[in-house]
């Protein structure tokens, strides 16, 4: 090695502190993760929260940009439940951000962030009383202009959540998932996580011309007139591949424009091999990277919202699922960070 850059990188680097940072982006990511004494807080110790974000009990949204939420609610589940426990287990991932290397972006130096809690539900057994706290709930978050990220639960959450944030005007949507979820009432209930979308759409808080719903596949298609009738664009699985992520990108960029939108994320959306804790798996889906990437072309763009849903531990036998789940949630905090920019 030359001795000359050996001294300098001496001269340069003299404590061999690991928060000893100079570049600006990584600097602020060093202030938000180190303490004053250059030390990482342990990240299997103290009370878990997500994405290791200051805990507000109660739902306090004093001050925040963002509110990290959890609905621990399955219901209206068709197939396997347990995504009840999906907030849990996604508080429990640690290792999460908090720099986003690919935007190069902290969140919690842009935003002010806070896990608030989850949903207060009057009883754990009627299905529209739970619908009706969920959208209760969001829209005293909507009401605070507080941005909320949900962790489900069911796909059925994201039916009250638009009704909240969609109240003043139909918003946009990106939906990565295995299944349209615009199906009609099933046995009786119109509540369910095969039919948000349509309920949200008939109700006038969607646009389904300003709606994409990627990674579609399996035998349910028979169930999702409603997506084509409206107006939705509609990208299967398959065809991701035949098109090319720039053009899924660009093709999503286009149709949610430049106006408010919200991205719902059901981890059943990437290949079972990658999420295999969840209620209706489907074979054929796309890789972690791929909706990593779909998600990241929408830097800049005016998103109000999002969600993580359908993770069900007791079907994942290594927490992949729950880490996957973790990690789109702060995929979405990055993009709420980087709005117009």
């Amino acid at each position: 090695m030359d001795p000359q850059k050996l001294a300098a990188l001496r001269a340069r680097y003299p404590n061999d502190r690991p928060d000893e940072i100079r570049d600006p982006d990584f600097r602020r990511a060093a202030e938000a993760a180190f303490n004053t004494k250059g030390r990482r807080p342990l990240p299997y110790a103290g009370v878990s929260t997500f994405l290791d974000m200051p805990y507000r009990p109660d739902g306090d949204l004093a001050g925040l940009d963002v509110a990290l939420i959890g609905v621990p609610m399955d219901l209206a589940v068709t197939n396997r439940n347990g995504s009840r426990l999906g907030p849990r287990a996604v508080r429990a991932i640690e290792r999460i951000g908090p720099y986003h290397h690919a935007l190069r972006v902290t969140p919690k130096a842009e935003l002010a962030i806070a896990d608030v809690g989850d949903v207060p539900f009057r009883s754990r057994y009627s299905l529209p009383e739970s619908i009706a706290d969920i959208e209760a709930f969001f829209t005293q978050v909507a009401a605070a202009g507080v941005k909320p990220i949900a962790i489900g639960g069911d796909h059925s959450i994201s039916y009250p959540i638009l009704r909240a944030l969609g109240r003043q005007r139909p918003v946009g949507m990106v939906h990565i998932d295995a299944h349209c979820d615009t199906s009609g009432p099933a046995e009786g209930s119109r509540f369910h996580h095969g039919g948000p979308f349509r309920q949200a759409v008939l109700d006038g808080v969607l646009d389904p011309e300003r709606c994409i719903q990627i990674g579609i596949r399996g035998s349910a298609e028979l169930l999702y007139e409603f997506s084509y009738e409206s107006g939705m664009t509609v990208i299967h699985a398959e065809e991701v591949d035949a098109m090319g992520l720039p053009a899924v990108i660009a093709r999503a960029r286009e149709v949610v424009g430049g106006g408010p939108f919200y991205i719902t994320f059901d981890v059943d959306g990437l290949d079972p091999a990658f999420t295999p804790g969840t209620g209706t798996p489907e074979v054929g889906g796309l890789t972690p990277r791929e909706a990593q990437a779909i998600l990241r072309g929408l830097r800049g763009l005016d998103v109000i919202g999002g969600d993580v849903v359908e993770v069900a531990p007791q079907h994942d036998s290594n927490t992949v699922t729950a880490q996957i789940g973790a990690m789109m949630a702060f995929e979405i905090l990055s993009l709420m960070a980087l709005v117009g920019k």
